[in-house]
């Protein structure tokens, strides 16, 4: 038994969906009625019987650890679409299992095995297209928190070394995006893992309402903040549809010869993106891929079969082409 916590949201729908894609269940779906991540003996009640206990729930800062204390109380497994903050409760479990944090961690893993002998540097793009729920912004603004703007690696973690871009155009970007960069834990730990001289992470922003909302949100309260980037992001959105695009440009070495890839994921949104992922962590843990103990997603599942089954799934295929993208923008 699986239970999904906030099966019905945006990305628990998406969860439940790629689970049974995968043949995983039986299923046990809890919306905000019979999962509610405030009352622990509710939560006891929907964890118990389960052999993996997954939250798709949110914010963060509401729900916390309580749905990983309620897996561990049941003897479950745990598996969390976000990064909660706190300690190791006991079992396997699995944070940060979607979109940023997690894809974002994996595909430089992925194509560093896949192409190089060693890596020296990487430059790293995020673009998403898409509404902004409640849930999702507040997360977002909270994990502003998290890391630092304008940083970059540089054999270390170095303070306001990079410039904030705007008008920029970049390859599979529709349109011209304001590049933000930011290095946040995730980074940092795929640098070391790899062992880079130099990093760049870039938040690439599309549509002129959200980029006037991120530039507003410091001056907001969090109410009005949330409120802001969900009504921007609607009006980004008319007319279109949703998109993801996660690049990734990496320099080294191949056979003692020098080497630049650039590898490129595209999907169809936020919500697909991460609940396709929660779902593979879930598939590792039941086939007992995933060691005891508390493990973010992108450092413990393997690269090259978690790309595979996300490309099974039908949500995302990666393109990888030689080279550097090419780059043309203003700078603030």
């Amino acid at each position: 038994m699986i239970g999904v916590v906030g099966a019905t949201g945006e990305v628990g729908s998406h969860t439940v969906r790629i689970l049974r894609t995968l043949g995983v269940g039986p299923l046990r779906t809890g919306g905000s009625r019979d999962a509610d991540v405030r009352d622990e003996k509710l939560l006891d009640r929907f964890a118990e019987g389960c052999q993996v206990v997954v939250n798709c729930a949110g914010p963060v800062r509401l729900v916390g650890d309580r749905v990983a204390r309620a897996a561990a109380r049941a003897g479950a497994g745990h598996v969390d679409a976000s990064e909660p903050e706190g300690p190791s409760v006991g079992g396997t479990a699995v944070i940060g299992a979607g979109l940023q944090p997690g894809l974002t961690g994996l595909l430089p893993r992925w194509l560093a095995r896949r192409e190089f002998d060693a890596v020296h540097g990487l430059v790293a793009y995020l673009g998403v297209h898409d509404r902004f729920t409640r849930t999702a912004a507040a997360d977002y603004l909270a994990g502003a928190g998290h890391g630092e703007a304008l940083a970059a690696w540089r054999r270390g973690r170095r303070s306001g070394v990079l410039t904030r871009r705007t008008d920029a155009t970049l390859p599979f970007f529709s349109g011209e995006v304001s590049l933000l960069p930011y290095l946040n834990t995730e980074n940092m730990r795929v640098a070391e893992e790899l062992g880079l001289a130099r990093g760049d992470w870039y938040t690439a922003v599309s549509g002129e309402h959200v980029r006037a909302a991120f530039d507003r949100t410091h001056s907001l309260g969090r109410a009005d903040a949330v409120a802001a980037l969900c009504r921007a992001s609607e009006l980004d959105l008319v007319g279109g549809e949703p998109s993801v695009v996660l690049m990734v440009c990496m320099d080294g070495v191949r056979d003692g010869e020098p080497l630049t890839r650039t590898a490129v994921l595209r999907g169809r949104g936020n919500g697909e993106m991460t609940g396709a992922l929660t779902a593979l962590a879930v598939l590792a843990v039941l086939r007992r891929e995933v060691p005891p103990g508390r493990h973010f997603a992108a450092d413990v599942l393997d690269p090259q079969d978690t790309i595979a089954r996300l490309t099974g799934c039908g949500v995302a295929e990666p393109l990888v082409g030689d080279g550097a993208p090419s780059l043309e923008s203003g700078a603030l």
